[in-house]
């Protein structure tokens, strides 16, 4: 019956090594595609008091692409953009557009551009036309466009919600973290289950048991600071879980009770093994629960690093 166990460990166990490798290749794959620049700075007066809901805009020079956002309270604002050059404008109500007309964006270091805006009109692009003749019939030359207030919206209503686009920026920074800790975990992962052959082999040495041991204590403790981020993240009220996302989750309510069960039972493993004892009891399941939380963390690496 032994033989019969082992020998099914040892086939699940390289199917599962080599699923954590495709997705781990995988992942990197998309990461190294995905990968973006960040421009931060402050906007403000001329006097230095902060603008806030001030509008940024960078539009790519190359490829004509734009991406906004808004300041918060305290005149911050923060883009995460692809590498490239970019033209940067600033609007704010009651003062001058400011345009920055080159500004080279890059992967590895955060590009700092702040703005002093000056008070007045917002400078039209628009040529400015004769006055017409007054004729008969003709259209009036002084009608102006209807206003938001006439449209039956508020100024409050005009402007972007500061609280929630800080939100949302928090969320995506904790959350591209939470990826990025999500393949590093991969790494110790992958090496342990690698070195699962050995350590609970009946010739095994203690060296090799300690290695898997450290190894997997490895692989928890980046779990744990992957797990926080995600958990941590501020949640945007209105917002939906869709498609891969929401498979993604339901893995977590897998591999997340098998990173605690895991360890748990590795101990009670690891201490009859040292003890000169056969492997018993509850500490018996410590590699079917490995598998299977080894294998429900793959798939969700899976269903956010690979497009349906």
């Amino acid at each position: 019956m032994l033989r019969k166990i082992c020998r099914n460990r040892c086939k699940s166990v390289p199917g599962l090594f080599f699923l954590v490798c495709i997705s781990f290749a995988s992942a990197l794959s998309l990461t190294a595609q995905t990968t973006t620049g960040v421009v931060r700075g402050t906007v403000s007066e001329e006097s230095g008091k902060a603008i806030a809901n001030a509008s940024v805009t960078a539009t790519s020079i190359d490829t004509g692409q734009k991406q906004s956002a808004n300041t918060g309270p305290d005149g911050t604002y923060e883009l995460d953009l692809p590498p490239g050059n970019y033209r940067l404008a600033f609007e704010a109500a009651g003062f001058k557009t400011l345009e920055i007309s080159s500004a080279t964006i890059n992967g590895t270091v955060p590009e700092v551009l702040d703005a002093k805006m000056e008070k007045g009109e917002a400078v039209s692009d628009k040529p400015a036309t004769t006055q017409q003749e007054s004729l008969p019939n003709a259209p009036s030359s002084s009608t102006t466009a209807p206003s938001l207030s006439d449209l039956g919206l508020s100024p409050e209503q005009a402007q972007g919600n500061a609280r929630e686009q800080a939100l949302l920026d928090k969320r995506t920074h904790m959350l591209k973290i939470h990826q990025r800790m999500g393949l590093i975990t991969t790494i110790p992962l992958i090496a342990t289950v690698a070195i699962s052959f050995n350590a609970g082999g009946k010739n095994t040495s203690s060296a090799s048991r300690d290695l898997h041991a450290a190894l997997g204590g490895l692989t928890g403790d980046l779990y744990g600071i992957t797990a926080y981020y995600a958990i941590r993240a501020p949640r945007v009220p209105g917002t939906e879980t869709r498609g891969p996302i929401r498979f993604h989750k339901a893995m977590a309510w897998i591999h997340g009770p098998g990173m605690i069960l895991t360890p748990i039972l590795g101990i009670m493993a690891f201490d009859q093994k040292n003890n000169g004892e056969k492997i018993h009891g509850i500490a018996s399941a410590h590699n079917p629960v490995a598998i299977v939380t080894a294998g429900a963390f793959g798939a969700a690496l899976l269903s956010v690093s690979v497009k349906f």
